[in-house]
Parts: structure tokens; sequence; C-alpha cells
């Protein structure tokens, strides 16, 4: 992420997809970022001063509600984009509020 988007990030990751944040060690605390957790996952963004967003490179989370949270991320403005390319997995791409992309999954059955 870039400097000083931590509140951003803060209001995605936890304020739409639900995350928890949790304190990074205190020997990395001082380099900014934020950590997430969802049960077993943890999600990490460091800062970087020359920040580029992973446009293809990204993390696949499967949600137990996806349907929900898919209808509350566009309900908020922030674009889903569905996937059909695999078949029987349901899912959709969307972006973090600095343009990481992130796969959102249906759990399959």
């Amino acid at each position: 992420m870039p400097v000083g988007a931590e509140d951003v990030a803060r209001e995605f990751y936890s304020g739409l997809l639900g995350m928890s944040e949790i304190a990074k060690p205190a020997e990395l605390a001082n380099r900014g970022g934020c950590w997430f957790q969802s049960g077993s996952v943890q999600i990490h963004l460091g800062v970087e001063e020359d920040f580029r967003p992973a446009k293809k490179a990204h993390p696949a989370l499967i949600c137990a509600s996806y349907d929900d949270l898919v209808s509350h991320l566009r309900a908020v403005g922030v674009a889903a984009y569905e996937a059909n390319d695999i078949p029987g997995v349901r899912r959709c791409h969307v972006h973090d509020p600095v343009g990481n992309r992130i796969e959102l999954m249906a759990p399959t059955t």
C-alpha cells in the first residue's frame, strides 16, 4: 500500500470484508501498513514508497456468505467482476481502495 493508506485499508478489509485487524509484531510496527485476519487467513499489507498495486497476482478468499458479501460490496459502490472461466466455481474479482486485486470465491459444495 502507499504511505498513509492504512485508514482506507482498515475501512475496506475490516469495515467491508469483515476481517479483524491484528497487531503487527513490535519489531515491524514502525514500518507502517496493517494486518488483517479472518479465521486462519491473514493478509499483511506493507507500505512501499514507490507502490504499484497488484493487478494480476492476488489472494483468493473463500467467503462463507459469498452472495451476501458481493451484494453488500456492490451496494456500497465496490465493483465486483464475475469470473465464469472455471466450471463449477463461483467467483469474482474486486479491488481494494489502493488498487490491489482480490478474488472472492463461494464455497464449493
